[in-house]
């Protein structure tokens, strides 16, 4: 699909205009390729992003994962009890601050990675971008975060 389609008229309701649903019906179609290949690892999609952060730092607190993921602690709490629960990582207060809690990968959740391997390169075929329209789409879902995330656009 390499056609751009012509730009929407201003104030257009028709809903292939709307940039939010572009992203909504992008969002669950590439979450529902996710779907097998992390049933095949006994994950969902959101404790595949948790353990994502862990494959890469190991050990984190739940303030930084919640940084990381840009998700608040009361929605962390029961994904990472489920993978407590499954062997994948271990939640500990830190000595050095009761009030924060540690989260480190299991052998487990270590050897996990191994298999884990295989996704992004199937979701990358499945998406059948380019490396430059991979790089492209990044780029502009980014600033389109960050643009819609700084309050002073609530103008």
């Amino acid at each position: 699909m390499d056609r751009i389609a012509a730009e929407p008229a201003e104030g257009s309701l028709l809903l292939d205009d709307q940039l939010c649903f572009a992203l909504y019906a992008a969002s669950r179609a590439v979450t529902a390729r996710y779907r097998p290949l992390l049933d095949e690892l006994g994950l969902t999609y959101p404790q595949y992003l948790v353990m994502l952060v862990l494959w890469d730092q190991d050990s984190v607190s739940v303030r930084e994962l919640g940084a990381a993921l840009q998700l608040e602690s009361s929605t962390l709490s029961p994904l990472l009890k489920r993978l407590e629960a499954s062997g994948l990582v271990t939640r500990e207060r830190r000595p050095d601050d009761e009030r924060s809690v540690a989260i480190r990968l299991t052998a487990d959740g270590a050897r996990l990675r191994d298999r884990a391997r295989s996704v992004p390169v199937a979701i990358g075929d499945a998406m059948g971008l380019t490396p430059e329209q991979d790089a492209t789409a990044k780029q502009l879902l980014r600033l389109l975060t960050a643009n819609v995330s700084d309050p002073a656009a609530d103008r």
